[in-house]
């Protein structure tokens, strides 16, 4: 963001909202319960054992590793065959996409007279104190 907030980068923005998921994956923390660390699995299958193609690891690794749109995670090789774009350029197509198709949510009735109103008192205080 420069110029006191006049200018702004929307493909930053995306990148900073993709950063901040993966931190607070992280702040979250691990869960440790005997189902998470799936210690009746472990016992099951024992020593030397395979667990990837078991059920839980199934149910479960979609939810405890951190996914990104944007960091490509893929072997250098498999990159360059699919464009190899660096992360600014996923991130102004994301943007772009995101601006082109989002609809937000409507507000909640009555809120736009309440900002309007803060909006005129505001104006009503600058022009009394600029007088």
């Amino acid at each position: 963001m420069l110029d006191m907030g006049m200018t702004f980068d929307f493909a930053q923005f995306v990148m900073d909202n993709e950063i901040f998921k993966m931190i607070r994956k992280v702040i979250g923390g691990i869960k440790v319960s005997d189902a998470n660390l799936a210690v009746d699995i472990i016992k099951e299958i024992g020593p030397g054992g395979e667990f990837l193609t078991h059920q839980h690891t199934f149910d479960n690794f979609k939810t405890e590793q951190s996914h990104s749109k944007l960091f490509d995670r893929s072997m250098r090789e498999t990159w360059v065959l699919e464009g190899g774009t660096d992360l600014a350029e996923r991130a102004y197509a994301e943007a772009n996409f995101i601006l082109n198709n989002h609809t937000p949510m409507p507000l909640a009735e009555g809120v736009m007279e309440t900002i309007h109103a803060i909006v005129e008192e505001a104006e009503k205080e600058y022009a009394a104190e600029h007088e």
